[in-house]
C-alpha cells in the first residue's frame, strides 16, 4: 500500500482528491437526472396523487352522504313504525269499543225481546186463565143446578133463577178459598 501511495505521490495526483472531469461528468448526469425527474416523473407522482386524493375525498363525501341518507331513512322508517304501531293501538280500541257497544245493544236489545215475550206470555195466560174461570163457572154453574135441583126436588130450568143460585153458589165458594188462603 505504501508503493501505491508513493506511484500516485510520484505521478502528482492525490488520491483524495477526485478528478474534476469525473465531477463534471457526475455533475451533468446528475442534472439531467434531477431535469427529468423534475419535468416528467413529479408531475406524474402530482397527477397520480391528486386523483387519488380525489377519489379518496369523493369515496369519503359519498360515504358520507350514503350514510346521512341511511340515517333519514332510519329515522323515517322509525316514526312510520311508530304511527303504525299508534294506528294498530287505535284501531284496537275502536274495535273493544265498537265490541262493547255491540254486546251492550244485543243486551238490551234481548232485555227488551224478553220483556215483550214475558208481556205476552202473561197476557196468554190472562186470557186461558179468563176462559177457563169462564168455562168453568158454565160447568160449575150447571152442575150446581142440576145438583140443587136434586138436592131441593125442585126444577131449577129457569135460567134468571139458576143463574142466581150459580153465583151466589161461586161467591160462597170464592169467599172460603179467600178465607183459607189468608
Amino acid at each position: 500500500m505504501n508503493e501505491a501511495l508513493i506511484l500516485a505521490a510520484e505521478e502528482g495526483a492525490n488520491p483524495l482528491v477526485p478528478n474534476i472531469w469525473e465531477i463534471l461528468v457526475t455533475l451533468l448526469g446528475f442534472a439531467v437526472l434531477m431535469f427529468i425527474v423534475v419535468k416528467f416523473v413529479v408531475p406524474m407522482f402530482e397527477k397520480t396523487y391528486a386523483e387519488r386524493t380525489e377519489a379518496i375525498e369523493g369515496g369519503l363525501k359519498k360515504a358520507e352522504a350514503a350514510q346521512a341518507e341511511a340515517s333519514a331513512a332510519l329515522d323515517e322508517y322509525k316514526q312510520q313504525l311508530i304511527d303504525a304501531r299508534t294506528e294498530a293501538n287505535r284501531i284496537r280500541e275502536e274495535a273493544r269499543a265498537e265490541g262493547a257497544q255491540i254486546l251492550a245493544d244485543l243486551k238490551a236489545k234481548a232485555g227488551a225481546e224478553s220483556a215483550r215475550i214475558m208481556e205476552q206470555s202473561h197476557i196468554a195466560i190472562e186470557a186461558e186463565r179468563q176462559a177457563a174461570v169462564v168455562s168453568l163457572r158454565s160447568e160449575v154453574g150447571t152442575l150446581a143446578t142440576e145438583l140443587a135441583s136434586k138436592i131441593v126436588g125442585e126444577s131449577l130450568a129457569d135460567d134468571a133463577r139458576a143463574g142466581r143460585v150459580v153465583d151466589r153458589f161461586l161467591d160462597d165458594l170464592e169467599n172460603q178459598n179467600a178465607g183459607a188462603v189468608q
